[in-house]
Formats: structure tokens, sequence, C-alpha cells
């Protein structure tokens, strides 16, 4: 008797492309990142790692786990104003690196960040092709 893999159990071609990671942007800094607490507190911070889908930002003090804030923050002339949940934090010199995902992002917001993250890829690249 042989033994034949159920067809649900493997995920669809359609279904592992959807879960592709979207490209990030290493920053490392450069955007200033206002963070708006759940208690209207504010933190301030520096984004290192941005995409579409969430990013990494540079804090002094870490925030806790799953805490839902608004981060807002401008890239080129658009500000960008967004729910997010806060990742587990990694101690890093100076502070802490704490990975986030946006969980609810306007479209004219998400719009302008694929516009800017697109636009800073593009700079990346004429940068390291005039480099040669």
């Amino acid at each position: 008797m042989s033994h034949k893999p159920d067809a649900k159990a493997s995920p669809s071609k359609r279904e592992s492309q959807s879960r592709t990671r979207a490209f990030r942007v290493k920053l490392r800094g450069a955007v200033l990142v206002l963070v708006r607490l759940p208690n209207r507190r504010q933190v301030r911070g520096a984004l290192h790692q941005l995409s579409e889908n969430g990013g990494v930002v540079h804090l002094e003090n870490s925030l806790d786990e799953k805490i839902e804030v608004e981060l807002i923050f401008h890239l080129d002339r658009a500000t960008i104003r967004g729910k997010a949940q806060m990742l587990f934090p990694m101690w890093a010199t100076k502070g802490y690196l704490q990975p986030f995902r946006f969980i609810d992002l306007s479209e004219q917001s998400r719009q302008a960040l694929q516009a800017n993250l697109k636009s800073f890829v593009g700079q990346l690249a004429k940068g390291a092709g005039s480099a040669s």
C-alpha cells in the first residue's frame, strides 16, 4: 500500500509567492521617527530598517513586546503615519533595536511609503554604479 501525500498539506504556489518578504531598505538611523504610545506619551527614535510591512527602530529604551503604537516619520516630502505592533527588542550599543510590523496604514501612507522605498533603492543602485 503506497502512501500519497495530502495535497492540502503543502501550500500552493500562489500561497508561497504571497508570503514573499517585502524588500527592505537599510536607513541606519537617517530617518527620525516619533512613536506615540497608547498612554499618549511620545518616544523619539531612528529608523534602522524599513519595508512596506514594518521595520526596525533604534530606541533608547525598549518598548513592551506586542504593544500597539502610532509611528510618525517623514520620507522625502511625505509624512507617513500608521499603527504598528512592536516586536521583541534586541539590545544594541546605546539602546535597543526593536522590530515592528504595520497593522494599520492608510492607503495614502502605504503608497507614499512604497514610492519612497523604491526611490531609496534606485538611489542606492545609482550610487553603487558610479562607485565602479
